[in-house]
């Protein structure tokens, strides 16, 4: 996936100018983004708050970090299963 130019706490400021009155068409001008691009953050971070941003990039890391242990205690446990199988044949 693309690397974003733009920090998670940048698009929720971009997102804020446009709660606050601004215009969609000229924060999008403003800034250098597509309306898709902005109404694709606006799903993805609308009413987050900077710290609230901070929490979820961290949750999704460790989530990232369990999902990967568990693949790896499952493949072990696989690999200890199929060489037990092996040895009482």
């Amino acid at each position: 996936m693309r690397k974003s130019r733009f920090t998670e706490e940048q698009i929720i400021e971009i997102l804020q100018e446009q709660e606050a009155g601004m215009r969609t068409a000229e924060v999008c001008a403003k800034h250098g983004i597509s309306a898709p691009t902005f109404y694709g953050w606006k799903a993805r971070y609308g009413g987050l708050s900077v710290t609230n941003s901070k929490r979820l990039k961290q949750l999704e890391q460790e989530n990232r970090n369990l999902r990967r242990l568990l693949a790896e205690a499952l493949l072990d446990n696989a690999v200890m299963k199929g060489s037990t199988c092996q040895k009482r044949q």
